[in-house]
């Protein structure tokens, strides 16, 4: 009995043993595990977010340029990131997520208890799922790339633990589920679902239905794996695994899993560069206004705003259906006036340069080399004026533009220079006059080839359309109705006065004269000897101070009669501003595009205050347009009336004559220069200013005839083309009324009248203004 008492005695003595042994193992587990955790939090393993880090966990965030409709025209950015709220994530994206990342989300406060278990058992691996907290703290507070050894990636996802459960303590789960779809990088320029959901479906994301959110779900896995422009067959099968998961947790019928998985990958790439989508003109301004602005205004504690990072909004009174019709009206044109232009310049031996030497394209080559980026580039390398030169006639690969897309192909970087150059340029700037903003800007025909701006930065000679600038003076001093008849005859200003150094003797464009025409005549035929008579009657000095109350820089516009026709060099932004002064009955207020800024906080940092002034009466406005409706009536714009009956040569391949057929009023005015170098077309109803220009980047790049080079065949069909589409959408109510007219006219401008009052024939102007 004692032996086998003994024997029970040792055995569970054994036992025993072993079972103090097992739970002191484990209670030293759990003591090293709770020590590793502690000495992580404590910053033993690598600093971890500080209380300002964590309260304020937001990466680089973009700046947006938002239109006056609240469409998003562009972005500044370093990462293209746009932070969105709870509300505007739809219950299926953010059902996909929780089914195939984090079922428990809900239940765990950062640690999911099976997902650490798996962590522990492969310690030194990757540890088993993530929480979408410990993602986020990964994506947010940590390099997010693999670490060298087992020992590193281990410490690391204990980190991404320790900040999961602090970023729980301070963020409610539906604020953590923002941040995770705000953060994560969805590449192609797509960081955060607002902007993937941009780029990859062209909606926003309360617009993505189940299958489209199923996609972008399924990217969390691996967004270069998984990517649909580079790994179309595997998106797909991450995107049905996303949709198997949402049935597998009720999210979605099986009926609906089925039907969807069926469905093939869709999706409509729609990239957000810097020289991608509308607006892209007006936007590099913008980018270069917020870089003046910053300069002046500091952030609280000193520190310069940066635009590609904090956030801001920067609100512009651009309407983006407008800008829209912008850009296609003078895409629709200009492609077609380029193959007239292409067409003449076939046997032209100096093309695409007309009445130039070739001493001069020699001239313009060089210019143009030491102008570009390759030769700065060269030069930074420290590479001759030989060497650079050398290099232009070296052929090289290149993407270059067409008007039926980009070409890849091969040639010297010097017949770049003349491809480039054979091109036709234009632009475009429209304007409420009443309140300045501009609801529509485009400088030039593809920002990515060629990126001066033709609004703003470029100045060319306006030829004719000066010449309201002329009348209105003219009226306003000699208060003259638009029915006084002056003669159409040869007329010279002489040497010495008004600045002329020699007998200035002007010539009209028809070559016609002998006849008596009213002004509104004069002006509708842009009569030269009339517009000269009216200089030498008022000036040049009170002109030139006119258009300075209208916002024109006159700084370098000499006091000469030729200013009469045109021989200024004016910005189109300057031309839009001053003809809005005629539309606003006589006030200027200076053109805006940026109406505030705010910080990412929905701080207002600037407000822009309309800046007005008193220029003209409002008759003399009045008087002014009202001459102005005679050239769209019966002079160089009344084209837009009705269809011609001729073939109007650029559209001669497919459409016979101009067909615009407009009804309603509308002052406007042609303007050419010498040698058709520059066509313009200036353009207003009631409630919008519109001024286009069209020429090449060289005056020596133009049409060799009139026909085709001047504003009516150029510019005007691009404001027609525009206008058509502005008025089609009547949300804009663009107005096809009349022009407000003053209650107290003293100045006649019905000439039925005139004639009527007066008894007699219309006259010439009286004696007290005779030439």
């Amino acid at each position: 009995m004692a032996t086998k008492s003994a024997k029970k005695k040792s055995k569970t003595t054994g036992v025993g043993k072993h079972i103090r042994t097992f739970w002191m193992l484990f209670t030293t587990g759990i003591g090293v595990v709770f020590l590793v955790f502690l000495l992580a939090s404590w910053g033993a393993f690598g600093a971890l977010p500080d209380e300002t880090s964590l309260e304020n966990p937001e990466k680089n965030l973009a700046t947006e340029i938002v239109g006056s409709d609240g469409v998003v025209l562009g972005k500044f950015y370093k990462e293209n990131r746009t932070p969105v709220d709870f509300e505007e994530l739809p219950d299926h994206l953010v059902n996909a997520l929780l089914a195939t990342e984090d079922i428990r989300f809900y239940d765990h406060s950062g640690i999911d208890a099976k997902g650490l278990a798996r962590a522990m058992a492969f310690l030194g691996t990757n540890g088993g799922a993530s929480t979408v907290s410990q993602q986020l703290a990964k994506q947010l507070f940590t390099d997010g790339g693999a670490s060298q050894n087992k020992l590193e990636r281990a410490m690391q996802k204990i980190k991404e633990m320790i900040i999961a459960t602090r970023l729980e303590r301070r963020y409610t789960k539906e604020e953590i589920i923002t941040m995770y779809f705000n953060t994560y990088d969805f590449l192609n320029q797509a960081i955060g679902i607002e902007s993937a959901s941009n780029i990859y479906f062209d909606k926003p994301p309360r617009d993505l239905n189940t299958l489209e959110s199923a996609m972008l779900v399924g990217m969390f896995k691996n967004s270069s794996l998984y990517n649909p422009l580079r790994n179309p067959e595997g998106v797909y099968n991450r995107r049905n695994v996303v949709l198997k998961q949402m049935y597998k947790y009720d999210y979605i019928s099986e009926q609906v899993k089925d039907s969807l998985q069926a469905t093939p990958l869709e999706f409509d790439y729609t990239p957000q560069g810097h020289d991608e989508g509308i607006a892209t003109y007006f936007r590099e301004y913008a980018r270069a206004f917020m870089q003046d602005w910053i300069k002046d205004n500091l952030k609280s504690d000193g520190s310069k705003y940066s635009i590609y990072s904090d956030g801001l909004k920067v609100y512009t009174t651009i309407d983006s259906k407008m800008q829209q019709y912008a850009e296609n009206a003078m895409d629709q044109h200009m492609s077609k006036l380029q193959l007239e232009f292409d067409a003449q310049n076939k046997k032209n031996k100096t093309a695409p340069f007309r009445d130039v030497t070739e001493e001069e394209v020699d001239r313009i080559f060089d210019n143009s080399m030491r102008r570009s980026d390759r030769w700065r580039e060269l030069k930074k390398q420290g590479k001759n004026d030989k060497e650079i030169i050398a290099s232009f006639d070296k052929k090289a690969k290149m993407k270059i533009f067409s008007w039926g897309g980009d070409i890849d192909t091969t040639m010297t970087p010097r017949d770049s220079i003349r491809y480039y150059k054979s091109f036709l340029q234009a632009s475009m700037m429209s304007m409420t006059p009443q309140t300045g903003e501009i609801k529509a800007w485009v400088g030039g025909i593809d920002y990515k080839h060629f990126k001066y701006d033709m609004v703003k930065t470029g100045k060319r000679q306006v030829g004719s359309t000066f010449k309201p600038f002329l009348y209105a003076t003219a009226i306003d001093q000699m208060h003259m109705s638009p029915c006084d008849t002056v003669a159409n005859v040869p007329f010279c200003i002489p040497a010495g006065a008004q600045g002329n150094t020699k007998d200035w003797c002007p010539k009209n464009a028809s070559d016609d004269y002998g006849d008596m025409l009213t002004l509104r005549e004069a002006l509708a035929k842009s009569i030269n000897t009339i517009s000269a008579k009216l200089m030498y009657r008022v000036g040049p000095k009170p002109v030139i101070e006119l258009i300075r109350k209208m916002g024109v820089d006159t700084k370098n516009i000499v006091e000469v009669p030729s200013l009469a026709l045109g021989t200024a060099d004016l910005s189109l932004y300057e031309m839009v501003g001053a003809y809005s002064t005629f539309a606003n009955e006589g006030v200027y207020i200076k053109p805006a595009v940026i109406t505030r800024i705010e910080d990412k906080n929905g701080t207002v940092l600037y407000q822009n205050i309309p800046q007005v002034k008193d220029v003209i009466s409002s008759e003399t406005a009045y008087v002014t347009v009202s001459l102005m409706e005679g050239v769209t009536k019966t002079g160089s714009g009344n084209r837009l009336r009705s269809k011609w009956r001729v073939t109007n040569p650029v559209y001669k391949s497919s459409v016979t004559g101009y067909p615009y057929e407009f009804k309603n009023p509308i002052a406007g005015k042609t303007g050419t220069t010498q040698n058709n170098s520059d066509g313009w077309f200036m353009g207003m109803v009631p409630n919008l200013v519109t001024g286009v220009w069209v020429g090449g980047e060289d005056r020596s790049v133009h049409f060799n005839r009139t026909a085709y080079g001047q504003g009516a065949t150029m510019a005007l069909p691009i404001w027609a083309l525009y206008m058509q589409q502005c008025y089609a959408d009547e949300k804009l109510g663009i107005s096809d009324q009349e022009f407000a007219k003053p209650s107290n006219m003293s100045i006649v401008t019905d000439c039925d009248d005139y004639k009527q009052n007066s008894g007699e024939n219309i006259e010439e102007i009286p004696d007290e203004f005779d030439f």
